[in-house]
Order: C-alpha cells, then structure tokens, then sequence
C-alpha cells in the first residue's frame, strides 16, 4: 500500500483500540490467576459473548450459561453484573485522534463486535461512542469480525470501499479480512503507533 494514498474515512474497533477489553484481569484480580485460568478454560465465557455480540440478550445468555456450570455460577454472572468493569478504562489518547480526526473534518467510523445491550450499557461511560459519523456494531449487523459480510455492509452502508477506508484493529484476523477488501488497514498496539500512521497518511 503506498503510503501517499489519503483515506476518505477512518474505521476504529472499538474493544482495545479506545476501551481496555481484557476481562481475564478483572476475574485475575478477583480470583487470583490460577483460578481465573480454570474458569476461562472450563466455562469459555468468551464463546457466550460472541453470541452477544452477534445480537443475543445479556442476560438471557449469561443465565443460561450459569445454569449449564453450576459450580461456577457466581463467576459467570459477573460478566452480566460487572460488564462496565470488564469493559475499561477508555483509551483516552485513542479518544483524542478521534476527536482530532473529527475536527479535521474526516468521517470516522465504528466497526465492533460489540452487543446491543452492552453498547448501551457503555454509552454513558463513554461518551465518544455517540461520536462517530456512522457505527457498525455486531449485535445490530447479526453477525461480527471477521466475517467478509461485516465489511461488506459498512461499504454498502458508507458507499466507500478499497484504499478509500483506512481501519485500526486490535486482532489480526480482523485486520487480514479487510485488508482482502482492499482496506487499507493498521494492527493497533498502541495509539502511537496509529498516530504516525494517521500523519504518514496526511489525515492529521
């Protein structure tokens, strides 16, 4: 991808690009990390939150997988009860090129695999998320990265494809089906890597 080529917009994930997801640290804190390891090994709450993101109730899917692993009941409704704490904090230097993107008048976007009742649960947290010119979010799509029909209804829904999307993504495989698209694309790790990036493309 040559590096002169100028985006028309810019595509940010949201889960570890401008909010911290990494809930094995909260249930680490909570139940020391061999204990955590077990629960993230026996009960897989990270297969039920897919299933969130992809449009299904919190509630209903937390519950019922409780229900499945009795002995670790508690433990999984703290994905329910303490999902803000899972989901934090901000990113706040991720924050500010949003805003400074915005500022200079490029459309911004969001593309997550992020559920319907989580998304609202985190808006008033985290006002930037009602920043964005448009957002994808998973749980309203039906359907989450790295599927190819998830990039395929933002290009339909933004009228922009190709070399025209520059998109940030903290997951490789997310990162290679766009890039198959034709996006260009930035692996995040930290925001100033994306930053240089964002220079080295004439939109800051």
């Amino acid at each position: 991808m040559p590096d002169h080529i100028r985006p028309k917009a810019v595509i940010f994930d949201i889960g570890n690009v401008l909010i911290h997801w990494k809930p094995e640290r909260f249930y680490e804190a909570r139940l020391g990390k061999p204990r955590s390891d077990r629960f993230f090994a026996d009960v897989k709450p990270h297969a039920v939150n897919d299933e969130v993101d992809r449009g299904r109730p919190l509630d209903q899917m937390v519950e019922a997988h409780a229900r499945k692993h009795p002995e670790w009941e508690d433990e999984i409704l703290w994905w329910r009860d303490h999902w803000l704490e899972l989901a934090s904090p901000e990113i706040p230097e991720s924050v500010t090129l949003l805003r400074q993107l915005k500022a200079n008048g490029v459309p911004v976007m969001a593309l997550s695999n992020f559920g319907i009742d989580t998304f609202e649960m985190a808006r008033p947290r985290y006002p930037f998320l009602d920043e964005f010119d448009q957002r994808f979010i998973s749980g309203h799509m039906g359907v989450i990265k790295p599927d190819p029909k998830i990039y395929q209804m933002l290009e339909e829904g933004t009228g922009l494809s190709g070399t025209d999307l520059l998109f940030t993504d903290d997951r490789e495989d997310n990162i290679a089906a766009a890039a198959e698209r034709g996006w260009q694309t930035h692996l995040f790790t930290k925001p100033e890597g994306f930053k240089a990036v964002l220079i080295e493309r004439d939109l800051l």
